[in-house]
């Protein structure tokens, strides 16, 4: 017997059409602490118990994700609705299951399509999905796949297909804006939420926004707001989320691209930033693969963070302003730590350097596509742009100059041809014939 829920009081304002929607697609952006990840959650295992027969299939861009996110969001979800002892999860496979019928609810990756399209439930229909951190997807035609293979067939009422996606709107450029939010489409409804409609926040919990409002009136707009990220004023704008296999770029032997890492330190306010990317100096691409992101971590955490990453033996430039950071890492087995050059204009040549590129950032790197969507030019009194980067959104990218700062090309006095393979090229993968990137 299900219990009785009174919406208002369980999620609080802002979500009713949302809650209700049968749609074809119901799709929400919305700001950080805006409730959409848990409302989404709170309705599935709502509905799960609702509806016998319905089945639901959870996605995000990697696996090994859901762990720490939608896997334990569902649980919380039934924790707070009163029947988590009616649940029982397990991690392998990992999946809830609603004990008294037997309907379940999947995760997948789409690191994983093949076992993503071919996913089955034993009892009733596969009929709902929904696709966590939307952002995350590269590209519409990965998003088509899914579409295509889940939900399938047909389902008795009351049942209904439906895909919900929910996202943070971090860049103007994503396709999920031009497929769903800039023209209106039969099946789809589109909701934005912001924080303003979460009661549950406390006093310094809106401090924050308070605060973002004041000193950072772009990015509040985009993560109290959640509106869509301009470009206008980025520091970069030659860059997008795509996919790539990481695998074939780490382990290819031809001339074409090398590896190079960089790590900025933090500690309390400001993370600590480890970068890897792959550059290829002859066609300025410049793909980022890898990325570490974290408060709060000693030398012997960020050591021992390279060392299950595998790059322990790479050069890595670091921030020349912790010598003795660099030393301990040394000291802890990262024995080809090199600080970073610093000097007159050293950030806007790194820059300039890297704007060169046309950059690629596979879509496990959030936080450093996060970066290039916030990292501007400041702005005077008057609004003019200063020659000057704001410095803030930048722990990422200037581990990425440091790690380029070594990296240079010098083009042919003739036009016309090719110059001749460097000799510090010969590691890394060569993608310029069959990869389509």
């Amino acid at each position: 017997m299900l219990n009785r829920i009174e919406l208002p009081a369980l999620v609080g304002g802002g979500y009713g059409r949302f809650w209700r929607s049968t749609a074809r697609y119901r799709v929400l952006k919305g700001g950080k602490g805006s409730k959409k990840s848990a409302t989404t959650a709170l309705n599935i295992i709502f509905r799960m118990m609702r509806y016998p027969g319905s089945n639901t299939l959870v996605v995000r861009q990697v696996m090994d994700t859901h762990r720490t996110s939608t896997f334990a969001q569902l649980q919380w979800a039934a924790e707070r609705l009163g029947v988590r002892h009616l649940w029982r999860a397990t991690v392998s496979p990992m999946e809830l299951v609603y004990l008294p019928t037997g309907q379940k609810i999947l995760f997948r990756g789409f690191d994983d399509v093949l076992k993503l399209a071919s996913t089955t439930v034993e009892k009733g229909s596969l009929c709902w999905v929904w696709i966590e951190e939307a952002y995350e997807i590269p590209s519409e035609a990965d998003f088509d796949k899914l579409d295509l293979s889940v939900p399938r067939g047909a389902v008795e009422p009351p049942l209904f297909k439906q895909t919900t996606l929910t996202f943070n709107p971090w860049h103007e450029g994503h396709w999920l804006k031009a497929r769903f939010f800039d023209r209106e489409t039969p099946g789809v409804e589109t909701y934005s939420t912001t924080y303003l409609c979460n009661e549950f926040l406390d006093d310094t919990d809106r401090a924050v926004f308070a605060r973002m409002q004041r000193e950072n009136p772009r990015k509040y707009q985009v993560a109290g707001l959640g509106e869509w990220g301009v470009s206008e004023g980025l520091v970069y704008e030659n860059w997008q989320v795509r996919d790539f296999d990481i695998h074939k770029l780490r382990t290819g032997k031809t001339w074409r691209y090398r590896h190079v890492f960089g790590l900025d330190y933090g500690y309390t306010n400001d993370p600590c930033a480890f970068i890897a990317a792959a550059v290829n100096p002859l066609d300025k691409l410049l793909l980022v693969y890898d990325e570490h992101y974290q408060r709060r971590m000693l030398n012997s955490d960020i050591a021992q963070m390279i060392k299950d990453k595998g790059y322990s033996k790479e050069r890595i430039y670091a921030d020349s302003a912790e010598p003795k950071s660099n030393d301990d890492l040394r000291r802890l087995g990262i024995g080809r730590i090199t600080p970073s050059a610093k000097g007159k204009d050293s950030v806007l040549n790194g820059i300039a350097r890297l704007q060169e590129y046309k950059i690629y950032v596979h879509p496990t790197c959030r936080h450093t596509a996060a970066e290039l969507a916030a990292y501007r030019w400041e702005v005077d009194k008057s609004g003019m742009t200063l020659n000057k980067p704001a410095d803030a959104y930048n722990h990422l990218l200037d581990a990425l100059r440091y790690a380029m700062q070594d990296v240079i090309y010098f083009a042919p006095k003739d036009p016309g041809k090719r110059p001749r393979r460097p000799r510090a090229l010969v590691s890394g993968a060569d993608f310029s014939g069959g990869w389509d990137i």
